[in-house]
């Protein structure tokens, strides 16, 4: 109980506890800047009892959002991340920022601006060309890396998580199957993960000692040609070897080609169909069984992959995936995990770690049904708890 719930550290700052609190899309920023129901969200989580909250998603550049309802980090939205960062220290939690670029993932029909590609894709969202940047852009891209941090330094946040997953820009770099460049960013995994390095070390020189540095990193893509946990476990070496980074979660799935490898649980078809734009909808029914595929739920449900990483790094490392009571938090710190970071659970009950300390035997009433995952497009919610 104490090694969960004892303050620790991360990196140059303390928390209460290991418990983060994952980035989840909250779908609370219509107008791209920080508003009460935002700040009302991360609140309730902090008063619930993380030692930090992860705010999603803070993306450095107008064109690195997935559509233009996200926050993307320039001074005008300074003053509201403020309010939030000092409304989640009076809860007594420390508050992190992710950054990231959505890079394939990006709706440039929506964001009015070309989504990023390492090498030639057609964007099924944006139904057009991606834009493969060169080494000037790929320059400017980082630099919007650094940015967004010195930024998020400004706004009063503890940390800073760079998106190195799930496909994004950084991790669609990292992947064989979509980066076929020829240049110095592709062809040989060590070329392929120098975007990340590069862009760990301009945040850390950034921001110094004075924020914690994190980076959530793919262990596998789940498509044939992608990354894969070998890859990834080498990459993750390089990674420590820099010393950018003071933990590093771990995370799997593409939300390009395969997301539901991230959540596990039912695959919310029906309810995607209903909310998608009608360009999306109509591919979606077409090959939506394909997209979200069907993987059983179970506790720890990444840790398999995972345990490989603590055995081969000696950097802190953070478990995602099924964390839900206890039990499963004492499994994590056993294989060697410093932290742990829970989605889900927490949009089912923002106060479960309260009630965790209060009874040990306490279990998480998330049903793993995913019908949350739809709710992005208005509000991120558990519907569940609606009812």
């Amino acid at each position: 109980m104490n090694e969960v719930f004892a303050p620790t550290t991360l990196g140059p700052i303390t928390l209460r506890n290991r418990v983060i609190k994952a980035a989840t899309f909250e779908g609370r920023t219509p107008d791209a800047l920080v508003t009460d129901e935002l700040i009302d969200f991360h609140r309730e989580i902090a008063a619930g009892g993380v030692g930090m909250t992860t705010v999603a998603y803070c993306a450095i550049s107008p064109g690195g959002r997935t559509d233009r309802h996200q926050i993307w980090m320039r001074q005008e939205a300074v003053a509201g991340l403020r309010k939030l960062t000092d409304a989640v220290h009076a809860e007594g939690a420390a508050v992190s920022a992710q950054i990231g670029h959505a890079g394939p993932v990006a709706d440039a029909a929506s964001n009015r601006a070309p989504a990023l590609a390492p090498s030639r894709m057609f964007s099924p969202l944006g139904m057009r060309p991606m834009h493969v940047p060169d080494l000037s852009e790929i320059a400017t891209v980082i630099a919007d890396y650094a940015n967004a941090a010195r930024l998020a330094e400004q706004s009063g946040f503890d940390a800073v998580e760079i998106h190195f997953g799930h496909n994004y820009l950084v991790s669609s770099f990292l992947s064989p199957l979509l980066n076929r460049r020829k240049d110095r960013y592709g062809g040989s995994p060590g070329n392929r993960a120098r975007l990340a390095r590069e862009v760990a070390v301009a945040v850390r020189e950034t921001v110094g000692d004075r924020l914690a540095v994190t980076a959530k990193l793919n262990m596998e893509d789940g498509v044939r040609g992608g990354l894969s946990l070998p890859e990834s476990l080498q990459v993750a070496a390089w990674l420590e070897s820099d010393g950018a980074l003071d933990a590093l979660e771990l995370t799997a799935g593409s939300s390009l080609l395969n997301p539901m490898l991230l959540f596990h649980g039912d695959a919310p078809r029906k309810e995607f169909a209903k909310v998608l734009p009608a360009p999306a909808r109509w591919g979606f029914r077409l090959m939506g069984r394909g997209f979200l595929r069907e993987y059983p739920y179970r506790d720890a449900y990444l840790l398999e992959r995972a345990r490989q990483f603590p055995r081969e790094l000696s950097m802190p490392l953070i478990l995602l995936g099924g964390i839900t009571d206890l039990d499963t938090m004492h499994t994590a710190m056993a294989e060697g995990f410093e932290f742990v970071a829970m989605g889900r659970a927490l949009l089912r009950e923002p106060d479960l770690l309260l009630r965790i300390q209060a009874d040990q035997n306490t279990r998480s009433s998330c049903t793993h049904c995913n019908e949350c995952m739809p709710t992005i497009y208005t509000r991120t919610r558990c519907v569940l708890r609606d009812n």
